[in-house]
């Protein structure tokens, strides 16, 4: 085994260089958080960002992990793991402080529960939640020993348990839902892919600020669908309409209505 210390602190220093990445409770995460800890035994079904094939690791070798790859899960699926600079970069934006309270909704494996357990330290939580009863199994064993995680299996549109300082949504749906806006506590931040049925849209991070939102987008997108996703032109429509809204300038609003802002 090549030294994966060093190979571990040149994936952190390229995710920061890249992202500009201005948390260091972020990079001291990343660089401690195994993430071969959260993966089946190699060797792997890799791909870089613009690929569009799955290339097999020569050997089971944790250092190829250590690059900005995404790492199949299901590859029938066309399930992976987040990409690590992707998702380094929209936690980097949502502030995660210590003591927060984090609700992850599609937590996957549980490699960024993990990264985000170590930011937000035994006084903060993290709440990770997971529709796919064997993912959510797999999770659970990776996050063992991480004591201020909880994995649940179950609907992140249904239940997310108290109301959050931060909430991560990792899979893509046609609009905000009206529960992650409720659960908001005051200057909460929510981060929710929109994302139409070909999986392709923009990340928005919708700000809690007095008695409403104010949303943004920051980020293109492809991603999973989420559990329950639209799969309507009209739904194709609304995720459209959210993300040119909010590239133009923040969007401001009070509820939802129909899926669409509303100032009532």
């Amino acid at each position: 085994m090549r030294d994966l210390a060093a190979a571990r602190a040149r994936y952190v220093e390229r995710i920061a260089r890249r992202e500009r990445i201005s948390s260091p409770r972020l990079l001291e995460a990343l660089a401690t958080v195994p993430r071969e800890d959260f993966l089946s035994r190699g060797p792997w079904r890799i791909k870089s960002e613009a690929a569009r094939s799955y290339r097999l690791t020569p050997d089971a070798d944790p250092v190829h992990l250590y690059d900005n790859v995404l790492v199949a899960i299901d590859a029938r699926r066309k399930l992976d793991t987040g990409l690590p600079s992707l998702w380094a970069h929209l936690i980097d934006i949502l502030d995660v402080r210590e003591k927060d309270r984090v609700v992850q909704i599609g937590c996957g494996l549980g490699y960024f529960s993990a990264v985000l357990s170590k930011m937000v330290g035994p006084r903060g939580s993290v709440r990770a939640i997971e529709c796919d009863e064997r993912l959510a199994a797999r999770a659970a064993s990776h996050l063992h020993g991480y004591r201020n995680v909880t994995v649940v299996n179950g609907d992140g549109c249904k239940d997310v348990g108290e109301p959050a300082d931060v909430i991560i949504v990792h899979a893509g749906f046609p609009q905000p839902h009206p529960l992650w806006l409720q659960s908001l506590r005051p200057r909460g931040r929510l981060l929710v892919p929109l994302t139409q049925r070909d999986r392709e849209g923009a990340a928005l991070r919708i700000t809690r600020k007095g008695r409403g939102f104010e949303a943004e987008a920051i980020q293109q997108i492809r991603i999973f669908p989420g559990q329950g996703r639209g799969t309507t032109a009209l739904d194709d429509r609304v995720a459209d309409w959210w993300q040119r809204a909010s590239a133009l300038a923040p969007l401001r609003f009070r509820s939802l209505a129909q899926g669409l802002p509303a100032d009532g």
